[in-house]
């Protein structure tokens, strides 16, 4: 393709045609991650590139290893098409959610497929200090990478999901004093080196709001709230398709919200962490509250997840139990949906899949009464660990954005 009369095919200048063989390129590979394998034809057709072009296309990304084939369609009149796809190996990704009790790793190719996981468990006393959390993290990582045989050199992106929020003016993360070792301002950088690859470390709640946006019950919603409740109780608000995260990372944490019925969380999201939860919402709605609130009303149960199956199966007191949590939930999700008004509420995390549909529809009973804002309300569907999903999601797309990029070998 000649380039036109005072073009330049070496400077990347936007309309010449190194730019627009980039641009058909990553426009291609965007197709074949969406869309799985698709024949020449097709390809041309979303694309609207003609079959010489789309063949040129494909035979390029092939030889760069971007591309492969994988079969051919058959039982139609005229000669096998040919089927290409995105070339699995092409890179790699790692994506780790982070709780109290340990670390679980998951490592993907380019299009998204696990191909490796592992997780290792934090110590159990305070030994977990900077240092020692980077070779938790590089444990778990190594141990998904060696179930198929791949190195950290082999990683092109690393998202962490945790509790609380990185603050992106220090660099620190707060809201998470229950995670010794993770309180420092340079682990994103010492992770990195350690890993060998760049390093994204993320809110976990919102990170479940990525997976419920891409792949859950919030497909179809651009303005939606995430409330978890599990161990800890937060949210994620995502408004115009948008997560909002707040000047300091900190927008969504309302586990620390002040609540009737609930002691203030004195001391701010930096203080010790407390057997008590703290104080705010979160004493309210979280796990341990759970249990609590299953006992006061006979139900004796170690964990939410038993309590709250045990008050499902349990008329008159379990009634008491689940009609007592909807109250406490709609309550706080009410000062939520007065504020951003979104279209959806997802309820996620140990307490709401415990409760299950009728939990569901008793919070949305008790929310008509409280909040202007009418809401849909929906439990999350979404099967695995929605944090390693949506922490997995933003590594494949951060990858992606470099991968797909083929403008890197005309130089």
């Amino acid at each position: 393709m000649a380039a036109p009369p005072g073009s330049s095919t070496q400077g990347g200048t936007p309309g010449t045609p190194r730019v627009l063989r980039a641009m058909n390129d990553r426009a291609a590979l965007e197709l074949l991650a969406a869309h799985g394998p698709l024949t020449r034809t097709r390809l041309g057709e979303l694309t609207g590139l003609s079959k010489p072009t789309a063949s040129q296309l494909l035979t390029r990304l092939e030889s760069v290893g971007l591309v492969r084939t994988t079969g051919n369609v058959t039982g139609r009149p005229g000669p096998n098409a040919r089927l290409y796809e995105i070339d699995p190996a092409a890179a790699h990704v790692a994506a780790l959610a982070v709780d109290q009790e340990g670390i679980t790793a998951a490592v993907a190719d380019i299009t998204g497929q696990v191909v490796g996981e592992h997780r290792v468990t934090a110590p159990a006393t305070d030994e977990s200090v900077s240092h020692r959390t980077g070779e938790l993290v590089a444990e778990a990582v190594d141990g998904a990478l060696a179930a198929v045989g791949l190195g950290r050199d082999d990683l092109r992106s690393t998202v962490i999901g945790t509790p609380g929020a990185l603050d992106p003016r220090t660099g620190r993360l707060r809201y998470a004093p229950h995670l010794p070792g993770w309180q420092s301002r340079t682990l994103r950088d010492e992770l990195a080196e350690v890993l060998h690859t760049p390093v994204v470390i993320e809110n976990d709640v919102n990170l479940a709001a990525v997976a419920e946006q891409h792949h859950g019950t919030a497909q179809d919603f651009d303005d939606f709230a995430l409330v978890w409740a599990d161990e800890g109780v937060g949210a994620a608000i995502v408004l115009g398709g948008t997560l909002l995260r707040g000047a300091t990372g900190g927008a969504g944490e309302i586990g620390y919200m002040p609540l009737p019925g609930a002691p203030l969380a004195r001391g701010g999201p930096d203080a010790a962490a407390r057997p008590d939860g703290g104080g705010g919402f979160q004493m309210l709605v979280g796990s341990p509250a759970v249990v609590g609130l299953a006992r006061d009303h006979g139900i004796d149960a170690p964990t939410a997840t038993e309590a709250l199956t045990a008050a499902r199966r349990t008329p008159g007191a379990g009634d008491e139990v689940l009609t007592e949590l909807a109250r406490r939930l709609a309550t706080g999700l009410a000062s939520v949906v007065a504020v951003v008004d979104p279209e959806l509420v997802v309820l996620s995390g140990e307490v709401a899949q415990a409760g299950g549909e009728r939990l569901r529809a008793l919070v949305e009973a008790e929310m008509t009464g409280l909040a202007l804002p009418r809401p849909l309300v929906r439990i999350s569907e979404l099967e695995g660990d929605p944090i390693l999903l949506g922490a997995l999601r933003t590594a494949v797309t951060d990858a992606r954005r470099t991968v797909f990029d083929t403008s890197r070998f005309d130089a």
